[in-house]
């Protein structure tokens, strides 16, 4: 059975298998697709251990953190992000940080993501609907794309500084924003997304240094 599962998923009515082993204390909330062209097919999202990391398989999308997972002041964010069977069209996935309110209407994070197609986007999310783009979807040669298989690896970090914040693919940074507005926002707790209908990413190695 998962061990913990947000209050605000199970609000939203959405199925979470329980014979899915997560691990302990990983909370997800759930978001259902609002476009009629591009639906959540399938209903449910699983989410197992694997290892030191998990399996996030969707369905709607959803945001996986533990309560405890907090960062302030200056630090490194990273996971590691194997993609083992694409959507059928191109979604996002990766980390998350600066989350305040995550289990509620005011939830509030920055995300940085990569899709499957070699691109990345960083955004904030303010509320139940509202995005802003910090950096919109950006094409990068540091961002594995899928390989004949269906499969990319790529190791991801969100390195906060003082002034600002540098975004790391694969060792590479694909973009830096000064700390102003929103991109200031960076004290919080971390995880990690993953978007709707992706049938299999497995995320490793999720944690933070200083």
């Amino acid at each position: 059975m998962i061990r913990r599962i947000s209050l605000a998923a199970l609000t939203l009515l959405i199925a979470v298998p329980l014979a899915a082993q997560a691990p302990a204390g990983l909370q997800l909330r759930l978001d259902h697709s609002t476009d009629a062209a591009d639906p959540d097919d399938v209903p449910e999202v699983t989410v197992t251990t694997s290892g030191d990391g998990f399996e996030v398989r969707t369905g709607p999308a959803v945001t996986a953190w533990n309560s405890a997972n907090t960062a302030t002041g200056n630090y490194t964010l990273r996971g590691t992000f194997t993609l083992l069977e694409p959507s059928g069209h191109v979604n996002y996935y990766g980390l998350v940080y600066g989350g305040r309110d995550l289990e509620g209407s005011g939830q509030n994070y920055l995300y940085f993501l990569i899709a499957q197609d070699g691109s990345y986007l960083v955004k904030h999310r303010a509320g139940n609907e509202t995005t802003h783009d910090i950096q919109g979807r950006t094409p990068h040669s540091a961002v594995m794309a899928t390989d004949a298989n269906g499969r990319s690896v790529n190791a991801l970090e969100v390195r906060v500084g003082a002034d600002a914040t540098d975004f790391v693919v694969n060792g590479v940074v694909v973009h830096s924003a000064p700390k102003s507005g929103m991109a200031a926002r960076t004290d919080g707790i971390w995880g990690a997304r993953v978007n709707h209908v992706i049938p299999g990413i497995l995320v490793e190695g999720l944690g933070i240094s200083r």
